[in-house]
């Protein structure tokens, strides 16, 4: 074998390690960008809540997934309002929940995926104690999530647009 077909030898097995590598970034990426996406696709995550006089945000809430039911619970609070409890302890709750702290409470739960949406749950309002049923949407591809709590019809009652923290 002479020095020009050594040469076209080597040449080749350095284009076929850098097709390999190349391979394998690709697969890299293509396993990697779609778990990152679907991150967002998901209301799993933490999420700003916002209050609705003030504009200003007011707790972080932690929405987590486990065996396809989703729930939300109090990491922080970062408002108090006037007529709030000072050591954030839910005191319009009743049952289990009377006089407890917010933060680390379960305020979200039963919550079901159906698309973009999520429904089938419950959502507390620690402000006044009550519960409502409850439906979530995931806006502007994920970064916001529409929480409504109604009681009854979803026609009839509120909604609070959370802003993903994370």
């Amino acid at each position: 074998m002479g020095i020009d077909a050594a040469a076209d030898r080597v040449g080749m097995e350095a284009m076929r390690g850098v097709v390999a590598s190349l391979f394998v970034v690709f697969l890299v990426l293509a396993v990697a960008v779609p778990s990152v996406h679907a991150a967002a696709d998901s209301a799993a995550g933490r999420w700003r809540t916002i209050d609705d006089a003030t504009g200003k945000v007011r707790s972080l809430v932690r929405i987590s997934e486990h065996d396809g039911t989703y729930s939300g619970t109090v990491e922080q609070i970062l408002i108090t309002l006037p007529d709030d409890d000072p050591q954030h302890r839910c005191i319009h709750c009743t049952g289990e929940r009377k006089d407890q702290p917010i933060v680390g409470m379960t305020v979200l739960w039963g919550m079901h995926r159906d698309g973009d949406s999520y429904t089938g749950g419950e959502l507390l309002d620690p402000h006044n104690g009550k519960t409502y049923s409850a439906k979530m949407t995931l806006l502007d591809g994920g970064k916001k999530l529409d929480v409504r709590g109604f009681i009854g019809f979803s026609l009839i009652g509120r909604s609070q647009i959370w802003v993903r923290d994370e």
